[in-house]
Parts: C-alpha cells; sequence; structure tokens
C-alpha cells in the first residue's frame, strides 16, 4: 500500500476556514473530556466538505466552536477573517448574524413554526436592517425550488422542504460560510438527497463555502471533499472529482509524523502492531509484516 501525504488542493486560492491544533476540554466534578485533540482543518473558499465521524469523534464540538457557541481550549480557530478565540460579545453577534448561516438537524431550531416560510427568510435580514427583505426572500426560496410554499408554516411542510427553507433562512444575509449539522439526520433517504443536492447546488451558484457534519458516510456522494474525524483530531481524506465520478485518499500526518490509516484498507491487508516501511524516491509504502521480520518479545537478533 502507498500512501501519500500532499494535501488536497482547495478550489479557491484562500482558505475560509483555518483551524489548527484545536483542543477543546470539558471539566466537571472530577472528570475531565478532551472532546477535540489537536484538530487541524483547512477549508478553502468555494468548497464543499463533509465531515463524517462516529458519535463522540468530536465533529459536533468542533462545529459548535465555528458557529460561535463555544471556545476552544488551545489552538487557532479563524472562519470568513474572524478569529474565533478573540471576539468580543458584539463582534461575535455580527459574526453569528453575517459571516456564517446554519441549519441543524431539528427543525424547530431552523424554523419558527409560527411564521410562514418567507416570513422565516425575512426575519434574520429584519434583525440585520435589510430592506429588501420580500425580494431577496423570495429569490432564495426559488432557488431552493420551494417558491410555491412560500405561504405556509412549517407543520404545512414535509421534512425535506423544511430543510431547503432552513438553508434560505441560512443564507438570507449573505454568509461566506453554511454550517450544517446532521441536515439528513431525520429525512428518508430521498429526501436526504434533495436536500444535499440543494446544498451542493447554493455551493456553486452561490460560491458560498458549505462545511456538512455528519455520521452518514453516504454524505461524501454529494461533496468533493470528505474529511473523516475520529479522536478529537481529522485522519483521513476522501477528494472527488470533479463529476464525482474518481476519487482519491489521503492522510493526515501530525506533528510527530503519526498518521491514522483507513480502517477498511488495515483489515483488508490484515495489518496490525508492526508494519514494513519502504522509502521510495517520491512516497513510503506501507507492508504488513507477514515475514516475521522483527523478533518476539524477548528474543535476541
Amino acid at each position: 500500500m502507498t500512501m501519500t501525504t500532499t494535501a488536497p488542493p482547495p478550489p479557491g486560492s484562500a482558505d475560509v476556514i483555518d483551524c489548527a491544533d484545536l483542543v477543546r476540554i470539558y471539566r466537571g466534578e472530577g472528570v475531565e473530556v478532551q472532546a477535540l485533540q489537536g484538530l487541524t482543518l483547512r477549508v478553502g473558499e468555494g468548497d464543499i466538505v463533509a465531515m463524517v465521524g462516529a458519535s463522540g469523534s468530536g465533529k459536533s464540538t468542533l462545529l459548535g466552536i465555528l458557529s460561535g457557541l463555544d471556545r476552544p481550549s488551545a489552538g487557532r480557530a479563524t472562519v470568513a477573517g474572524y478569529d474565533l478565540t478573540a471576539l468580543s460579545s458584539k463582534q461575535r453577534l455580527a459574526y453569528r448574524r453575517g459571516a456564517v448561516g446554519f441549519v441543524w438537524q431539528q427543525t424547530e431550531r431552523n424554523l419558527l413554526p409560527y411564521l410562514t416560510a418567507r416570513e422565516n427568510v425575512e426575519l434574520p435580514m429584519l434583525l440585520a436592517g435589510r430592506r429588501d427583505r420580500t425580494r431577496r426572500a423570495d429569490e432564495l426560496l426559488k432557488l431552493l425550488d420551494v417558491q410555491a410554499h412560500t405561504d405556509r408554516r412549517p407543520a404545512q411542510l414535509s421534512g425535506g422542504e423544511q430543510q431547503r427553507v432552513a438553508i434560505a433562512v441560512a443564507l438570507a444575509n449573505g454568509p461566506q460560510v453554511l454550517l450544517a449539522d446532521e441536515p439528513t439526520g431525520e429525512l428518508d433517504e430521498a429526501m436526504s438527497a434533495e436536500v444535499l443536492e440543494a446544498i451542493r447546488s447554493v455551493n456553486e451558484r452561490l460560491g458560498v463555502t458549505a462545511l456538512i457534519v455528519t455520521h452518514d458516510p453516504a454524505v461524501s456522494e454529494h461533496v468533493r471533499r470528505t474529511v473523516q474525524i475520529r479522536d478529537g483530531r481529522t485522519s483521513t481524506e476522501v477528494l472527488r472529482d470533479a463529476d464525482r465520478t474518481g476519487a482519491e485518499t489521503f492522510t493526515v500526518i501530525d506533528a510527530v509524523g503519526r498518521l491514522q490509516l483507513p480502517s477498511d484498507y488495515v483489515h483488508r491487508l490484515g495489518l496490525r502492531e508492526l508494519v514494513r516501511l519502504t522509502l521510495e524516491d517520491d512516497h513510503v509504502r506501507v507492508h504488513p509484516d507477514r515475514g516475521g521480520a522483527h523478533p518476539a518479545a524477548g528474543e535476541k537478533r
């Protein structure tokens, strides 16, 4: 097996999301939990990325920091030019209202039940003092293909329609970054595909950078880049072709040279304990040690 260490190139020239060595520690009643353990993530302008990980991997903690709802214990986090480790309360409010948009799994976090679809989209613009609210709301609802439901309340919409209206709400004030936390977690397969394609469409048509946090590996089929998060740090990445027919796998090497191999590679090749490494001119080869080249415990060479 040959592993490359070349970082996937971002589609834009600038990193809209730039996190380095992020640590988040929670303490309470004599218990300390390190949810993030030196996580590093860069997302280029206009990119669309899925961050996939099991429950407890740290993905929700990362999203809490990127959304401005939480602060890291250590490390650097910059989003759309905002240093999230040094924001005042006023700056944090401006960041949450204009620089980033949010789509959560639960409808009640996205939409107010007593407002129509248009009124929900207009609300963040009202808070920001915009005057073009109705025109902008109608444009976004049309873009998300829910213009026929402009005057309906959330209870009158399907789950997929609710989430597409929620995307319109998140985009109302023209954010640079769209953050989505398990946006398809309560939807069936067909509705999930519709919502993911809606996010991909606004990414392409509006140029908004999108980060989708999920436990569902199927989301990777709808994005250019998938980042696996494990034990509080990024481990492997999959970079798809523009037409999403081919893919290339990468792994992340930390500051002391450690890397995590994809679990299916490890299982398929039977890698365990020691493995063979061969340094080539431009890459490193990793082999299973089937020949007993290393001595058993207590054995001398």
